[in-house]
């Protein structure tokens, strides 16, 4: 009776085990199963999807730099289209128009002419093309020698320099007792005058000297010193005035400018022929009496 119940509990260990094991069994079985359905469907995925659309699909980022870039030399080719609108040169046969308005190398209006009959016409008379309007419709070009493109250049980069400097001027300043020696003086007038040839203004305050002695107009006479050493270079920008309750005299000086420069060269051309005018003259009647 014991070796049957004995027996009957092995049978039931034995049958849980083995349900315990196909329950494992099962469970290792369908994971395995939908790793390799995973894996069907990925390969049948790949496989089905055309080459062509996996190797056209670009990244995001490479869509951003290309824009990026494609701007940055966009923006590079109108600065340097901006620059050479504005430089004189010699276009040659690059003419971008094909009907355009033309001058002559003596300024004569040719009228408006095809690009390919301006160019036989450089070659018939060994001439440049130099764009004179653009915005002009049709733009406006000039047939130029090459002696007339360098004297041209060279009349702009003249003008170019003597182009006052944008900003506001600046003002020096030098103050000096009116005691001063001549020596000292006559390094202020050289420094003064640098800062005029220079395009600064010039605030100069001279003090009255503590001597009972002095004259009334000596500061006044200073000035005028300083003055006749720049002569056609400076003048007066404020006149002398009593500052510091009159112990003191200010002026300001200032460069001439280009109309007054004019001015003063034709006044000292008028004022130099005359002598010669009245040389000429009198040697004419002298050769009138000996006759």
């Amino acid at each position: 009776m014991c070796c049957h119940h004995m027996k009957e509990g092995r049978l039931k260990e034995e049958q849980v085990m083995a349900a315990l094991f196909l329950k494992m069994l099962t469970l290792q079985t369908i994971k395995t199963g939908n790793h390799c359905i995973r894996r069907c469907i990925g390969v049948y995925i790949v496989q089905k999807t055309p080459l062509s659309l996996i190797a056209s699909a670009p990244r995001l980022s490479h869509l951003i730099h290309a824009k990026a870039f494609s701007t940055e030399d966009t923006h590079n080719d109108r600065k340097k289209s901006k620059k050479n609108e504005t430089t004189f040169s010699n276009i040659g046969r690059k003419i971008s128009e094909r009907i355009i308005h033309v001058f002559d190398e003596n300024g004569s209006d040719l009228g408006r002419m095809h690009r390919a009959d301006v160019i036989r016409l450089m070659d018939e008379r060994d001439l440049r093309l130099v764009k004179r309007n653009s915005s002009a419709e049709p733009p406006e070009y000039q047939l130029m020698t090459g002696s007339q493109i360098h004297e041209e250049r060279l009349r702009l980069r003249e003008k170019e320099k003597a182009a006052p400097a944008p900003g506001p001027t600046l003002t020096k300043e030098l103050t000096f007792s009116s005691n001063i020696g001549q020596h000292d003086l006559d390094t202020k007038s050289k420094q003064i005058q640098q800062w005029i040839e220079k395009k600064y203004k010039v605030q100069i305050t001279v003090k009255k000297g503590k001597n009972a002695e002095e004259p009334e107009n000596k500061v006044e006479e200073i000035f005028d010193q300083i003055l006749q050493t720049m002569p056609g270079i400076a003048t007066f920008s404020s006149s002398p005035r009593p500052v510091k309750g009159g112990k003191a005299v200010l002026c300001v000086l200032r460069p001439l400018s280009k109309k007054e420069e004019i001015a003063y060269r034709e006044t000292q051309g008028t004022q130099k022929g005359d002598p010669v005018n009245k040389e000429n003259g009198n040697g004419r009647e002298s050769d009138v009496l000996h006759q």
